[in-house]
C-alpha cells in the first residue's frame, strides 16, 4: 500500500518547528522579513508617506495575515496562542495595516511587530546550532535585543499617546529622544509628557528603563558563563573555562568548541 503524502497541516508545522536545512531556511526567512519590515516601519515614520505605500501596506498585511493563520493553525494549544504577547502584537499590526488610512498617528504602533523577535524558540535554536559566537554571546545578545525592542515599543506609545496633545512631540524623533534622555535619566526637561496619563507613562519608562540599562551592564560586564545544569546540585550557569561546579565542587564536562 503506498504511503499518504504528509498533510498540508504536518508540512506546515515542520516548516516552522522542524529540524532540517529547509525548516531552517524558512525561519532564517521570516527572520529577515521581522526585520526588514521593522526597518521600514521605522524608515516611513520620518517621511511623508507616498500614495504607493499603501499598496505595500496591503501586501504586508496579508504576510503577516498568513503567517499569524498559519500559527495559529498549527499551534498545539490555541489559549496559550493567543495569551502570548507577540500573538497580540501581531494583531495590532495587521489591523494597523488594513486600516491605514483611517489611523493616522496609531500607524506607529506597527513597532510592536519587533515583540516576534523577542521569543522565537526553533529560531534561537537554529542560531545555537549554527554560530559558535551566538552560544557563546547569547545572553549579552538577547539583553541588547530586549532593550532595543522596549525602546522601539515604548518610543511608539509616547509617540501615539502625545503627538495630538503635546507641543514638544510632532514627530517620532521628538518621541525617541524623550524615550532615550528619561531611560537614562539624562532628563533634559525640555520635553516632558502631558496629562496623568502621560507622567504614568514616564514613571513606567524610568522603573522599567533603568531596569533594563542594569541588567545589560550586568551581562556585558560579567564574565563569559555557559548554560550547562550541574546534576549534582542543579546550578545553571558556570565560567566558560569551569572544570568543577563553584557550588557542590562536581567535576564538569561542558562541551566546548575550543575557540572561546
Amino acid at each position: 500500500m503506498a504511503r499518504r503524502p504528509p498533510s498540508l497541516k504536518f508540512r506546515i508545522d515542520r516548516l516552522y518547528n522542524g529540524r532540517g536545512e529547509t525548516s531552517r531556511r524558512f525561519r532564517y526567512g521570516l527572520l529577515a522579513f521581522d526585520v526588514l519590515t521593522i526597518a521600514y516601519f521605522m524608515a516611513l515614520s520620518l517621511i511623508v508617506a507616498p500614495n504607493w505605500v499603501l499598496a505595500i501596506d496591503i501586501v504586508l498585511g496579508a504576510v503577516i495575515l498568513a503567517d499569524f493563520l498559519a500559527r495559529l493553525w498549527i499551534s498545539r494549544d490555541r489559549r496559550d496562542y493567543f495569551l502570548s504577547l507577540s500573538t497580540w502584537a501581531d494583531i495590532v499590526v495587521i489591523a494597523t495595516l488594513a486600516m491605514s488610512p483611517f489611523l493616522e498617528s496609531y500607524l506607529f504602533l506597527r513597532v510592536l511587530r519587533t515583540l516576534r523577535l523577542l521569543r522565537s524558540y526553533p529560531v534561537l535554536r537554529d542560531l545555537r546550532h549554527e554560530f559558535s559566537f551566538f552560544r557563546r554571546n547569547e545572553e549579552i545578545i538577547q539583553s541588547v535585543a530586549n532593550l532595543a525592542i522596549f525602546i522601539f515599543v515604548v518610543t511608539a506609545l509616547v509617540y501615539v499617546l502625545q503627538v495630538r496633545t503635546n507641543p514638544g512631540i510632532t514627530n517620532y524623533i521628538d518621541a525617541l529622544y524623550f524615550t532615550v534622555t528619561t531611560l537614562t535619566t539624562t532628563g533634559f526637561g525640555d520635553i516632558t509628557l502631558q496629562g496623568s496619563g502621560g507622567r504614568l507613562l514616564s514613571v513606567l519608562i524610568m522603573v522599567m528603563g533603568v531596569a533594563l540599562f542594569l541588567r545589560l551592564v550586568q551581562t556585558i560586564f560579567r564574565p563569559s558563563r555557559v548554560k550547562y545544569r550541574c546534576p549534582d546540585c542543579g546550578l545553571l550557569y558556570h565560567d566558560s573555562d569551569a572544570v568543577h561546579c563553584k557550588h557542590c565542587g562536581r567535576v564538569l564536562n561542558i562541551e566546548s568548541s575550543g575557540d572561546s
